[in-house]
């Protein structure tokens, strides 16, 4: 069983798509299995992350935004590939150090997560996208 996940994302930031994917995996009909999720694209990231209080995206996203600044940092001049804008080559490290894929186990026809866990696209791009997972539920 697969699909497609569309994620339009507006700049960096964290986007949750928990309820569309659990309403996918609910249509499925299986009690038990793996879903696996995979981003298309090589300048955002998939996470598993509180979804409880909207700061800690906020404080992840600052976050990796000191670690891996633009291209127009001082500290980033050693990097060449800056024809795409300076969000660009910072966006594939972030992409780098981050998860593509997800496996979440599905238990009584839904994804196992914690109380406050959500699954999100990490957009490391300062314009919009349509961002695309591809998902594979498993017996």
């Amino acid at each position: 069983m697969q699909t497609v996940f569309n994620v339009q994302t507006r700049g960096q930031g964290l986007y949750e798509f928990t309820r569309q994917v659990t309403a996918w995996v609910s249509e499925q009909g299986r009690d038990t299995g793996l879903l696996t999720l995979f981003v298309r694209h090589t300048s955002c990231s998939l996470l598993i992350q509180e979804n409880a209080d909207p700061e800690v995206q906020t404080d992840l996203r600052n976050f990796f935004h000191r670690l891996v600044p633009p291209t127009t940092d001082p500290s980033m001049s050693y990097l060449t590939h800056t024809y795409e804008g300076p969000d660009d080559m910072p966006a594939h490290i972030k992409a780098a150090m981050m998860p593509v894929t997800l496996s979440i186990p599905v238990s009584g026809g839904r994804p196992v997560l914690g109380t406050w866990q959500g699954i999100y696209l990490f957009e490391h791009r300062n314009a919009p996208h349509h961002r695309q997972v591809a998902a594979h539920l498993a017996a």
